[in-house]
This record gives structure tokens, sequence and C-alpha cells, in this order.
């Protein structure tokens, strides 16, 4: 895996992949940053939230449930000192579909958190609290 990161001016950078697709970053308005692109740690985030809501996706489809959405909703904390990184991370899906089971759902978040996400594994690894918790929202009974 190979990504670039070019500077474009002041604290704006361009990130653009070995697939060709292209991000911009930007550093905060306190040092500078116009508000035109995503923080790098926000990044790192949805980078995390991508990476575990595929492999939550990928495990319920194998099982047969009938989903219909999954959103992972992200809470991080920040250590107040420089470098100011991540402390604690709370991950909660909301999974609907039709007669989707709770044991299914939580057997899925569980297997990508111990076994699957190589970014919530890494973060962990380097001494960040990972927490998980799901709800599903059932929309034969709805």
């Amino acid at each position: 895996m190979q990504v670039s990161v070019k500077w474009v001016d002041g604290v704006r950078f361009l990130g653009e992949s070995s697939t060709g697709h292209t991000v911009t970053m930007e550093g905060p308005e306190s040092h500078g940053g116009r508000n035109t692109g995503i923080r790098p740690m926000e990044l790192l985030l949805l980078g995390l939230g991508g990476c575990t809501s595929f492999d939550v996706m990928n495990i319920l489809t194998k099982s047969r449930q009938q989903v219909t959405d999954c959103v992972a909703s992200i809470d991080a904390e920040r250590a107040d000192a420089v470098p100011a990184v991540f402390t604690k991370i709370h991950i909660h899906f909301e999974v609907s579909g039709y007669n989707l089971k709770d044991a299914a759902v939580s057997r899925a978040v569980g297997l990508s958190a111990e076994k699957f996400c190589s970014a919530s594994i890494m973060l962990e690894k380097g001494g960040v609290e990972i927490t998980h918790d799901f709800n599903v929202v059932d929309l034969a009974n709805a």
C-alpha cells in the first residue's frame, strides 16, 4: 500500500491513494487553517470507522442478515499534552434491517474488534482504550 501527501499551501495538504482517490486535509484555524479540509486526526477516526464497518457488514452479509443500514458513530478522547494522541475511543453501531438477530450483530462487532479490524487492533496495541456497543433497529417489528 502506498499513498502520497502533497503540501498545497498554508496548513492544507492533498492526500492521494495509490488507487487515485484524493482527500483534502487541513490544520485547525488556530494554526492558520481555513476549514477547507478534514483534520488528519478526524481522518484517522474515519479510517477506523470504515475498517470496522466493512468487517461488520461483511460478517452480517455472510450470516444472511437482512441489513438495510449500518452507521458507526465514533467518539474519541485525546490526551491534553502534545502529542495529543487518542486515549479512548468508543464505537457505537446502529444496525437496521429485517428480522435481525442481536446475537449476529454482537458476534460481528466482536469479531471485527478482536480479530479483523486492522485499524482498531493497531490503535489498541498503541495504548488506546477502544470500546464498542450496538443497537439493533428491527424494521420487521416497526
